[in-house]
């Protein structure tokens, strides 16, 4: 090789010194604000259910009951196919993988209620029963990825009941052994940020009497009033609230009814396509972006019951809001009756499937180098693989089938979706 040729500058080292130092805050601030995506898997939906209803076998309940309605409104690709929508070289892997997943695995993430959907009177025996029944959930294997509580919210009225109801949870998850690695806790009805600030000294001080590594546990905040979204001087509040957090949120949950009630929208147009939902959606997701906090869609109260046809116009629509949601980015969502499970993994599934091949070949030729028709950046490459990766955590896709095409491993992939700050710019470069 040559000698490498000299080229001339104007400006001392010390000048580009000076600039790093004064930019040591930022990056400082930077890595702390903005740490991007924990790389862990997110649900793709959750499932509420009451307390005082909730019991041991309530997961495969659901199951069974999706599973029963699938084979009794459509019970072959074809059927579910003409229902949907669905491209018919689609539909018989569509069909077969709901069916595998509603067998394996039909509940993702699992919310034991509390609030709204709450209706015992004993709550202390109903929280402890959670406890016990989550915690032999996970000892034997057939507990959900994810399962926690969502408790009353800090309001005045009700804050003490949510703070034992808090307690008792969690300190008889400690009796049974320990916090389980999927815990999720969700924090409702949140107005101020000082109310997420009460809510961290509340799990500080359990971590405290407990002997638990600081900062343990993390909870989700769900947006349901306009003042979550935009405060009385019209800054975004929820912006305040990731901050409030101090590193412990983990999710934004949009509620659709109450925060459509809030703004006075009325009961026949409370939907999460309406373009209020879609506003204080948009104004979570910008708040949430590379913070490492995950952006979850809400719910619809149209539940598949009845006749066949109506179970068929329940199904389409839930099947559209899902299908919407997921091309903007909003890859988790609220699942409120066992026959919404069909049509949740029936859309989470096409969207994946129909989407593979081209992300395979797209990411891919990126990271051979190989060029092609479409020119990818790397924050691009980073999208391609976190597509990969929710479709085979999923059971969308299937880690062989995506090797074989892209020739990458699961550590990979891995490495594409989740590159460290600095990375995406001086790959760019």
């Amino acid at each position: 090789m040559g000698q490498q040729e000299k080229v001339a500058t104007s400006l001392t080292g010390a000048v580009s010194e000076g600039i790093s130092a004064s930019l040591v805050s930022v990056d400082e601030e930077l890595a702390r604000r903005y740490p991007g995506d924990p790389g862990t898997r997110q649900p793709v939906h959750t499932v509420y259910v009451p307390g005082d209803a909730f019991e041991a076998g309530t997961i495969r309940s659901w199951g069974d009951q999706a599973l029963a309605m699938l084979d009794e409104h459509a019970p072959d690709a074809a059927s579910l196919a003409a229902v949907l929508g669905l491209p018919q070289e689609l539909a018989d892997d569509v069909h077969a993988r709901v069916r595998a997943k509603l067998e394996r695995e039909p509940i993702e993430d699992l919310r034991i209620d509390f609030e709204d959907g709450y209706g015992g009177n004993d709550e202390d025996t109903h929280a402890a029963r959670a406890a016990r029944l989550v915690s032999e959930a996970y000892a034997k294997g057939t507990a959900a990825p994810y399962m926690g509580i969502r408790m009353k919210c800090m309001e005045a009225a009700v804050r003490d009941r949510g703070i034992r109801t808090t307690d008792v949870f969690l300190t008889g998850l400690m009796e049974q052994g320990g916090l389980p690695e999927g815990l999720v806790l969700t924090l409702p009805k949140v107005t101020y940020a000082e109310q997420v600030s009460a809510f961290v000294r509340l799990l500080e001080a359990f971590e405290k009497a407990h002997g638990l590594d600081a900062g343990r546990l993390g909870f989700e905040i769900q947006i349901e009033t306009s003042q979550a979204v935009l405060a009385a001087d019209g800054t975004a509040t929820v912006a305040r609230m990731i901050d409030a957090a101090e590193g412990r949120a983990t999710g934004l949950h949009y509620g659709t009814f109450d925060y459509s009630a809030c703004l006075g929208v009325s009961a026949a147009h409370q939907a999460s396509d309406h373009p209020a939902a879609d506003h204080a959606k948009a104004i979570m997701q910008v708040a949430a972006a590379g913070t490492g906090v995950r952006v979850s869609d809400g719910s619809t109260n149209v539940l598949p019951v009845g006749t066949t046809e109506k179970v068929h116009d329940a199904w389409r629509l839930h099947y559209g809001l899902t299908r919407r949601a997921l091309a903007r980015a909003y890859y988790q969502g609220w699942d409120m009756h066992p026959g919404h499970l069909p049509t949740r993994y029936a859309a989470v599934f096409a969207f994946y499937r129909e989407g593979f091949e081209q992300a395979a070949a797209r990411l891919s030729a990126y990271a051979n180098q190989a060029g092609g028709d479409v020119m990818d950046e790397p924050a691009t490459a980073k999208a391609l693989s976190s597509y990969l990766l929710r479709g085979i955590d999923c059971g969308a896709l299937d880690t062989d089938e995506v090797a074989r095409l892209t020739g990458l491993t699961r550590a990979d992939l891995d490495g594409f979706a989740a590159p460290r700050r600095g990375d995406l710019t001086a790959t760019a470069q």
